[in-house]
């Protein structure tokens, strides 16, 4: 019951999720914008904002792509959300990032007054909204998967608790029949 309750929570979660990721998810296919042709190992989503003046997060941040970059290159491409990943990670990783294939989908031009910046920043929503879509999806399958296995579970037992009743049952009936041979011999023994 409690797997159904947390089940139907994410599964509204999701609900109001779904037309946003949807949304994006449209948008990518009528503009046919497709993926890389060579699909990475591994892929990193660099998180930052567009300004400045926040401390070191943004060096931080960059620093860490940056190692596992170098620990390998070739098959390792970067999504940067925000401005300031994208200008630090450019200069010696600019062929692992992939976040500007937006602009080259051949259909892109049917959407009226697109400039790189409207381009950037609707790349960076929909990324967003594309994972938080995944995310919602993945928690509602796991409550989904949790409500199964429980329901599972109780099945099993179910059956276990039948099937031991039922053994309990045949060496009751057995110890009650020897008992009542011992008896009855008992006293056939004594006329």
């Amino acid at each position: 019951m409690v797997s159904a309750a947390k089940y139907s929570r994410a599964e509204r979660e999701l609900r109001a999720v779904r037309p946003i990721g949807d949304g994006a998810k449209s948008f990518y296919e009528r503009a046919e914008v497709s993926p890389p042709s060579e699909k990475p190992d591994k892929l990193i989503v660099a998180v930052t904002s567009d300004r400045g003046l926040c401390g070191a997060v943004h060096t931080q941040v960059a620093r860490q792509i940056r190692a596992e970059i170098a620990a390998d290159p070739e098959r390792t491409r970067v999504i940067c959300i925000g401005d300031k990943s994208r200008a630090i990670l450019q200069r010696l990783f600019g062929k692992n990032i992939i976040q500007s294939a937006v602009a080259a989908a051949p259909k892109l031009s049917v959407y009226d007054s697109l400039d790189s910046e409207v381009i950037q920043s609707y790349m960076e929503f929909s990324t967003a909204a594309l994972l938080f879509y995944a995310l919602k999806e993945g928690a509602c399958s796991e409550q989904s998967s949790r409500m199964t296995a429980m329901d599972n579970a109780s099945k099993n037992a179910g059956e276990m608790i039948d099937k031991l009743t039922l053994t309990f049952n045949r060496t009751r009936q057995a110890v009650i029949t020897r008992e009542l041979i011992e008896i009855i011999s008992g006293a056939a023994a004594l006329d």
